[in-house]
């Protein structure tokens, strides 16, 4: 397969995204602002730095440094998302400049240099950087969420106390061999 290391990085922040949808869906406008206290960061300022910071860097990625001198970093950490809507939207806009990045990509194109903050970088460690500094966020989110809503929480993977039933489940089938979606 000519990009299944492409395809691999594709599925892994599909899967971080959706763990993101499915926390945000859950969620009220009320719960997505709530703070712990004023150190900390509520769900409504993370998506907001990670939209600021995925248009940074996947915007012109192999042609521009991946800290624009246009990006406010610090203003991503004060609150301004109005609704659960307008915090969607940005979330949806984030995830679509990212992909717009990625997906033309080949594995040849892992090797090519790019910068962030000057720092060079393989393509390859800026993707590998951006999908831990997402699924930090991500995981963060989905902790939030759950605190919030408590029993009502939907489980995002297997709900505890179901491994055992999940994996009969699982192992009671025949092997599956993916060949394009490894």
């Amino acid at each position: 397969m000519e990009n299944d290391i492409i395809t691999s990085v594709l599925k892994e922040f599909n899967y971080y995204k959706t763990v993101g949808d499915k926390t945000l869906e859950q969620l009220t406008y009320e719960d997505m602002t709530w703070q712990y206290n004023d150190a900390s960061n509520s769900i409504s300022i993370i998506v907001k730095h990670m939209v600021g910071n995925m248009f940074s860097r996947w915007t012109n990625f192999l042609t521009e440094d991946g800290e624009k001198s246009w990006r406010q970093r610090d203003q991503e950490f004060e609150a301004s998302y109005t609704n659960k809507a307008e915090l969607i939207t940005a979330w949806e806009s984030g995830w679509k400049c990212l992909f717009d990045a990625i997906e033309p990509l080949h594995n040849d194109s892992l090797n090519t240099i790019v910068y962030i903050r000057n720092e060079r970088h393989l393509v390859s460690q800026a993707i590998f950087r951006q999908l831990g500094h997402y699924s930090y966020h991500i995981g963060q989110i989905a902790q939030i969420g759950k605190m919030l809503k408590g029993n009502d929480w939907q489980s995002l993977s297997i709900p505890k106390g179901k491994s055992i039933a999940y994996n009969e489940e699982k192992f009671s089938k025949e092997k599956k061999h993916k060949t394009n979606n490894l």
